[in-house]
């Protein structure tokens, strides 16, 4: 079932949402090589519960940690451990906030250093892509619109695009109806004014096909190849759309 939120409601996960921002901006300061994954989850935990914010990650069907970093031709849901930046590497963090029972999604993925051209691009082209996406964002618009403005873009820029894995509404829980895919789809799903949604674009540099790992969370590319991703929430507005977890 769709939800439309209350002002109430709306107003919670608007805090929520800069609670998630501002720990972004924060992690941004510590990503460097050397860090570990594992001190970055540490940095994160604390600064968002400061702010009274909870990391919904946090035991979310048995997932072990606050945050979720996957590097280089990790797409998503890689566990924080010792595993240390790098220069060269691309660093995905993704992570959901809990403010009094609702919540917030954000990822931005991070160049460490410097990386080639065709890499840095990959970075580029899938922020911009997201931002395509959530322009198509109003009223009366298919949520297949969205998939359809990211994938074409994806498409011009010779990168592939995840199909396993969608956006998704979200409210009191981290995952809600409806889905949001980044390809397009002949799903009938309209927006309303009310509704609030993850858009979250993940792009390859090689083929789109990924696999599990072993440990049953890090999802990965299977040419082995980089993937980039970004993600925000966004709220369907009167006029347009409300970006929740932006500045």
């Amino acid at each position: 079932m769709i939800s439309i939120r209350s002002q109430r409601e709306i107003a919670l996960m608007r805090q929520a949402g800069h609670i998630n921002y501002l720990t972004h901006q924060e992690l941004k300061k510590h990503i460097k090589a050397g860090i570990t994954t594992g001190e970055l989850n540490d940095i994160a935990d604390k600064f968002m519960r400061k702010l009274g914010g909870k990391p919904s990650c946090l035991n979310y069907e048995g997932y072990p940690k606050s945050i979720c970093i996957s590097i280089n031709d990790e797409v998503v849901h890689g566990i924080p451990g010792n595993r240390k930046l790098k220069n060269g590497d691309i660093v995905s963090i993704d992570f959901c906030v809990e403010y009094k029972g609702y919540q917030s999604d954000a990822t931005i993925t991070h160049i460490v250093g410097s990386v080639s051209k065709e890499v840095e691009d990959l970075v580029i082209n899938t922020e911009k892509s997201l931002y395509i996406g959530i322009n198509e964002v109003k009223p009366g618009a298919k949520v297949s619109a969205i998939g359809k403005a990211i994938e074409d873009y994806a498409t011009k820029c010779g990168l592939g695009v995840v199909r396993e894995l969608v956006g998704h509404g979200l409210g009191t829980s981290i995952h809600e109806d409806p889905d949001v895919p980044n390809y397009y789809t002949n799903m009938p799903t309209v927006l309303k004014e009310g509704m609030v949604i993850a858009i979250e674009p993940m792009l390859t540099l090689g083929k789109r096909y990924v696999y599990l790992k072993d440990d049953n969370w890090t999802v990965a590319t299977d040419d082995g190849l980089p993937a980039a991703h970004f993600e925000h929430t966004v709220l369907v507005t009167k006029d347009g759309y409300e970006i929740l977890t932006g500045e």
